[in-house]
């Protein structure tokens, strides 16, 4: 089998609070980048992150597809790849027979790797190196809508003292609080497409301000909170879509992946 490599656009948008538009806009492809070994599939690419060593890491699907129902064995072959930012070259790769639907990734300010898994219902937290799993949150292969229990999460945004966003997801169309020990602090969302309601809650990120940027996916718009889910205002427009994912970028700037709308 011949090796994939897979042209990676850099597209840098900065969104106008309350006007859904870009300010400016450039982009660069990137060719041959990654440059993988023969062997090894990304499949669906379905999380990214940047450490601080400017490592580029992707959590990936390794050849299975979104599927309904969910297959109930977990993915055989590793899930995610370490790659050297400047060059793509494959670093390492680790997370073989842990997941069955890979989800969200995020890294926190010490490179430790958050991830979702909404074929198992649960949160997960790893050591840099992938070889320690420092925390396990929600219960394996049971959704569910209380204080211990998830229903399709599907991304983390974690704050500097160690407390994290949880935005669930799919069914439970919330965003929760938890401490930095994974205790449950508080909730909120529902269904609906007024302000602080969700219609899949999609990414979640936390910017300089403090502010909560959650992707309301199928309500077409990003939607931003304090720090205890009060509702602050919404981003929506037609540049905008159907928000998948997003990020802060170093520079401030707020950078959103539009779903194909």
């Amino acid at each position: 089998m011949a090796a994939i490599t897979y042209p990676i656009l850099i597209l840098s948008c900065l969104l106008l609070a309350g006007a859904g538009r870009c300010l400016a806009a450039s982009h660069e492809v990137v060719r041959d980048w990654p440059a993988l070994p023969a062997e090894h599939v990304l499949g669906q690419c379905v999380g990214v992150g940047v450490d601080s060593r400017g490592n580029v890491l992707v959590f990936h699907r390794s050849g299975r597809t979104w599927s309904s129902p969910f297959p109930t064995e977990p993915i055989a072959v590793p899930t995610v790849s370490v790659l050297e930012g400047r060059t793509g070259r494959l670093l390492a790769a680790w997370g073989a027979n842990e997941f069955i639907m890979p989800h969200g990734l995020s890294l926190d300010r010490e490179d430790n790797v958050w991830l979702t898994d909404v074929g198992r219902h649960q949160v997960f937290k790893f050591s840099p190196d992938g070889k320690r799993l420092l925390l396990t949150l929600g219960e394996r292969g049971v959704p569910g809508a209380d204080q211990g229990h998830f229903n399709l999460p599907t991304d983390v945004a974690v704050l500097a003292d160690g407390s994290f966003y949880v935005s669930d997801g799919y069914r439970n169309t919330r965003v929760v609080k938890f401490t930095p020990e994974g205790k449950y602090d508080f909730e909120w969302g529902g269904k609906g497409a007024g302000p602080g309601q969700f219609n899949l809650p999609h990414g979640v990120v936390v910017d300089p301000q403090g502010r909560v940027i959650v992707c309301d996916r199928s309500n077409s718009r990003l939607q931003v909170f304090d720090p205890r889910g009060k509702f602050l205002t919404e981003w929506k427009g037609p540049l905008i879509g159907r928000p998948y994912g997003v990020s802060v970028g170093t520079d401030g700037h707020i950078y959103a992946i539009d779903g194909g709308d």
